[in-house]
């Protein structure tokens, strides 16, 4: 089970309390949103823009993590989080990342407590294709929130091996192409017990959810 921006269920998402709850609550996995600052720094947030609208691509990131988040913490810094998160995969989810500051992302995972379980996967499958010729090896994952002809084709065109779909538009065609590609599927957001049963029995090889407990009965 993997913990959505966190427990996001219980915790403001993407925030220090989110990631202690997914720990707390024995999650394999967290998964977070990352953006850049203007000083080419990582910090955990979803949206583009901070409290008041200020877009984090015009911040330092002192500026940024200086800020408060509604349940009275700091926007926390991609390490911050990943010491936090500690010995859990971790899915990073790169909202936009310039090529300039590719270096700077794999730094920070190098330098965090367990590199060896830390991936990439985006929306913008052009950032995964990059990374993946900068760290041969590097697991990368593929976002998708549409039904397409060619799902296999997307993720090597993404060099990616894991397709990130949104649950509602998985069914057992999909799962196996995908498995007959020798790739992984991760449905995400999945907040329902009963659908995580039904995805579970379908063969997905992960859950992404608010409530990692609901999910933990669908194993």
């Amino acid at each position: 089970m993997i913990a959505h921006r966190g427990a996001s269920g219980y915790a403001f998402e993407n925030s220090p309390a989110a990631f202690r709850e997914a720990v707390a609550r024995g999650v394999d996995g967290v998964e977070l949103d990352v953006h850049t600052t203007a000083d080419g720094g990582l910090v955990v947030h979803h949206d583009p823009v901070l409290t008041g609208g200020r877009p984090l691509d015009t911040l330092t990131t002192a500026e940024a993590t200086a800020t408060l988040l509604s349940n009275g913490e700091l926007v926390p810094s991609l390490a911050t989080a990943l010491a936090i998160i500690g010995d859990r995969d971790v899915w990073i989810e790169v909202k936009g990342l310039p090529g300039a500051y590719d270096d700077t992302l794999l730094a920070v995972l190098d330098h965090g407590p367990f590199p060896a379980r830390y991936a990439i996967h985006s929306f913008d499958h052009r950032i995964t294709a990059r990374l993946a010729s900068l760290r041969p090896g590097l697991a990368l994952g593929a976002l998708l929130s549409a039904r397409v002809v060619d799902p296999v084709s997307v993720l090597r065109k993404a060099k990616a091996t894991t397709l990130w779909q949104e649950w509602t538009m998985i069914d057992q065609a999909l799962v196996d192409a995908v498995h007959t590609a020798d790739a992984r599927i991760i449905a995400w957001t999945v907040n329902d017990s009963a659908a995580a049963i039904r995805l579970s029995q379908m063969g997905v090889d992960g859950l992404c959810g608010n409530f990692p407990d609901r999910l933990a009965e669908a194993a």
